[in-house]
């Protein structure tokens, strides 16, 4: 996405109406949306830079660039004593498009009741009825609409072919095993086993970069700086009237008209408004920083989905494990240089299920990606045999962590901190996600495919294995959020309010997945990128899309049965 000679005159430009820091899956979406009608000007900053390479583009690819510093900030958390005293890697973005461009291409929005824990939690007005509008709004399903799914949006997603026989077992073992098949997880039924979408468009990763930002930068009013570092924004008295940010080894202001918008994530977020003196006054002052407004909640309430990987071997040759060969490889690329279809083409987490942990919880609270293939999500280990596994983790974990300054400098990365396995009960849901994928994995549909158990092993079966287990094995599902959480104006660790705006502050909006006042149930890239398409309503102060009327299942023996 390099910059035309009419956009780099463009950004000679230093005032504009918005300015938006951070074209991540959000920030491309707002991006889009404030500059559409060209009566606003429109500056948005990256610190990364291109998207274009193959290894972000090819949807197979997808460890490749989360592991590559040009384009991942490559955050670690502090030791964590829920795990042992494990760091765990955070990755984030850094790139045009964002996390989007890096991620592991699933579209999942979350249960409907997600949304109404939201209104509980003091976010009015983003109730499911509020939300599913923008949803639709920013889908264009390759399957089509319908009163739950979009079809003229600008987000591409598409269904995997299923072509691999083992995505077939996982579907039927799960219905062996008493759980329902749902025909669709972004529809009227996430509970239960079925399809699992993708931010898959014509072969092509679909990222809010190709989705929004490479349409929009042909207006005029849009402008793109990348490789910016923002450090400070400026405030005269509690209004953001500036934002200083470093480029090409200099340091430039910019002007702010109407307003600043930070869609830097869970970690930047909470880290540039700190260095700007809106955050907890004690630890501005423990870094020199002068305090222009003591705002509590800036950097906790941080939380996250945990999973792990439960790897059972494979007695035919049917799995991915085949394709990783060099001269495997090779074809698939090329096969998807010259076509964008095959293999390379899916993320091959086409199959998924969302059940309930316990009888008495009143929806889904454990969530499955099913691979055919035993290897590890982000490429750390490779596979070393046939086999076949499911990412399996809580979706509501009560643990609650922080993001919080290293230093005064911007370029310092700060702490982060999740505590991890704090609360007893994440550790009493890991257990049933071990027992409850054993299970299903025991199911006659396997039967002509399962070998021995890789991991967690027959040898983990009491409680105290399963723990022991999961402090040791389990990984960050890489969701992290609500760092900056939306509430009410009594809620004294509310940072933003149900319209995005910071508390106490002017001309300053907050718009990414830092503002969830809580986690959703999956992943977290079709929810941001709702936020986007709905703040940008409340920015522009356009009338609401109207309240969906769509239903919404919840198991009716859900007080009594876990399935």
């Amino acid at each position: 996405m390099s910059r035309s000679p009419t956009s780099i005159a463009r950004m000679n430009k230093q005032r504009f109406d918005y300015v938006i820091v951070g074209a991540g899956s959000a920030g491309c979406v707002l991006a889009d949306q404030l500059s559409a009608d060209g009566q606003h000007s429109v500056l948005l900053l990256e610190n990364g830079g291109s998207d274009r390479s193959v290894v972000i583009q090819m949807p197979s690819a997808l460890s490749i660039p989360m592991n590559m510093p040009k384009y991942n900030w490559f955050y670690h958390t502090e030791p964590e004593p829920g795990l042992g005293g494990r760091s765990l890697h955070t990755p984030r973005g850094k790139v045009l498009g964002g996390s989007s461009s890096i991620n592991g291409l699933v579209y999942i929005r979350g249960n409907p009741l997600d949304f109404e824990r939201w209104v509980g939690e003091g976010a009015a007005g983003w109730g499911y009825a509020d939300v599913l509008p923008y949803f639709r709004r920013a889908e264009r399903r390759a399957e089509g609409g319908n009163e739950y799914r979009g079809a003229d949006g600008k987000l591409g997603t598409s269904y995997g072919t299923l072509s691999n026989p083992l995505h077939a077992a996982w579907l039927a073992a799960a219905q062996q095993a008493g759980y329902p098949h749902t025909e669709d997880v972004n529809g009227f039924q996430q509970e239960g086993f079925g399809r699992m979408d993708m931010t898959v468009a014509k072969g092509r990763r679909c990222s809010t970069a190709n989705a929004y930002l490479r349409p929009a930068l042909r207006r005029s009013n849009l402008s793109l700086v990348t490789h910016a570092l923002a450090t400070r924004i400026v405030f005269d008295g509690r209004r953001a009237t500036a934002l200083e940010y470093r480029h090409g080894g200099a340091s430039h202001t910019v002007s702010v008209g109407k307003e600043l918008i930070l869609s830097c994530g869970p970690i930047n977020s909470p880290q540039l408004l700190k260095l700007s003196g809106v955050g907890p006054s004690a630890e501005l002052r423990e870094f020199n920083i002068p305090v222009v407004h003591d705002l509590p909640g800036v950097g906790e309430n941080l939380q996250d989905h945990l999973e792990f990987y439960f790897q059972v071997a494979c007695t035919q040759p049917i799995t991915l494990y085949s394709s990783i060969k060099p001269l495997a490889k090779l074809m698939i690329g090329a096969r998807w240089l010259l076509r964008h279809d095959g293999l390379g083409a899916s993320n091959h987490f086409e199959t998924c299920g969302f059940i309930r942990s316990a009888a008495g919880v009143e929806y889904p609270d454990l969530q499955y990606h099913f691979l055919p293939m035993a290897v590890a999500y982000d490429g750390s280990s490779l596979a070393k045999e046939h086999g076949f596994q499911a990412h399996i983790g809580p979706m509501r974990s009560k643990s609650r962590g922080w993001v919080r300054l290293r230093s005064a400098d911007p370029v310092e990365k700060p702490r982060i901190f999740f505590n991890y396995l704090s609360h007893p009960d994440d550790l009493t849901e890991m257990r049933a996600c071990v027992r409850l994928t054993r299970e299903i994995f025991s199911q006659k549909a396997f039967d002509q495919y399962r070998g021995r158990e890789l991991q967690p092993g027959d040898s983990v079966q009491s409680d105290q294995q399963i723990d022991e287990f999961v402090r040791a094995k389990v990984e960050s599902a890489f969701h992290p959020s609500c760092s900056c959480k939306m509430g009410a104006a009594d809620d004294p660790m509310a940072v933003v309010d149900p319209q995005t705006r910071v508390y106490g502050m002017q001309g300053l909006r907050i718009v990414d997945s830092s503002i969830m006042p809580s986690l959703t149930t999956g992943n977290l890239n079709a929810p941001t990128i709702m936020i986007g398409e709905k703040a940008a309503d409340h920015i522009l102060g356009r009338t609401m899309l109207p309240r969906a009327t769509a239903p919404h299942y919840i198991a009716p023996n859900w007080r009594n049965a876990q399935r």
